[in-house]
């Protein structure tokens, strides 16, 4: 005869679906928020922060210079300087500025990431031209206009070269590097290489086998780019055309040290403003004009995050 086994089963294990109690469950939310409150105050601190201290700057009024003044009503004065006159001029110079050299960043881009796509995996161009890419995206500032100056100015050495080669001087038939035409010129060497960067995982997640399924169907390369990749790369192509854009417009340094300051553009004239270079009853102007910035960027980056995750599915 079998010896009976008796099995001894906990309590609490023999509830089935009993809810953790509250104090569990406070521990676990704490645990899973804890790593993201860091980010969060760094978020906080470096970008909530000088927002609100901007938005409030650019509706407060002027306080007569060193003279303490009551406080009074919030007023658009400063926000109407800034949308009048050589303001906005600078804000419409900077747009056309920033969406031309966008769109022609964002179509040679394409063409030298479609290049590297195309290219055998592995080879060293691919490698070189990536790293490349890499580095020059992130060059910017005084030392890519000193790059410049000391390369296309009138003493510069490409300059030289073409005098020498063919008698031409560039600088004598209307090139200048000293105005927007020479800014767009210069945006132009860290904006291509941003493109490829960032459309190139759009063009891997282009799976061959849609390529090979249109070509089974009798489809030759015009109706695959117009009926498949086009409309699959299309989102993601206007998503980095607007990231593009934001570099473009927010740039400052590079321009500034190109220039000096002469051309009418509103980071530049931001910059004046927070050196000093003030009238009176204009203390908050600059604040005013980085809020037009804010709010522009604002908006350019909720279009992006749309395009993104209309595209994140083909990339996945």
């Amino acid at each position: 005869m079998a010896d009976s086994v008796t099995t001894v089963v906990a309590p609490e294990a023999a509830v089935s679906g009993a809810r953790p109690g509250l104090v569990t469950v406070v521990i676990r939310t704490m645990l899973r928020w804890a790593g993201i409150v860091p980010f969060g105050a760094y978020v906080a601190a470096g970008l909530l922060a000088p927002v609100i201290a901007i938005a409030i700057g650019a509706f407060e009024p002027a306080r007569g210079g060193f003279v303490a003044s009551k406080a009074s009503a919030p007023t658009l004065t400063n926000l109407d300087t800034a949308v009048h006159g050589t303001y906005a001029t600078g804000l419409r110079t900077v747009l056309l500025l920033s969406v031309a050299g966008a769109v022609a960043a964002g179509i040679f881009g394409l063409l030298i990431a479609y290049a590297v796509h195309t290219a055998r995996r592995g080879t060293l161009l691919r490698r070189v031209v990536i790293t490349l890419s890499g580095v020059f995206a992130n060059f910017g500032g005084v030392p890519l206009a000193f790059l410049f100056i000391a390369t296309l100015s009138t003493t510069g050495v490409v300059t030289g070269w073409i005098k020498d080669l063919f008698s031409f001087d560039i600088w004598n038939h209307g090139f200048s590097l000293f105005n927007v035409y020479g800014i767009f010129i210069v945006y132009l060497y860290f904006l291509i290489p941003l493109m490829v960067l960032v459309i190139l995982p759009a063009l891997e997640g282009l799976r061959p086998a849609w390529r090979e399924a249109a070509e089974n169907l009798g489809a030759g390369s015009w109706h695959y780019w117009r009926y498949i990749g086009g409309p699959v790369l299309l989102p993601s192509f206007l998503g980095c055309v607007l990231l593009l854009f934001g570099s473009s417009f927010s740039a400052y340094a590079t321009a500034e040290a190109l220039t000096g300051g002469t051309v009418a553009l509103t980071p530049i004239q931001i910059g004046s403003l927070l050196n000093g270079n003030v009238l009176a009853g204009q203390e908050n102007l600059g604040y005013a004009l980085g809020l037009i910035m804010v709010v522009i960027i604002g908006v350019v980056m909720i279009g992006y995050t749309i395009l993104q995750r209309r595209t994140a599915r083909w990339l996945r």
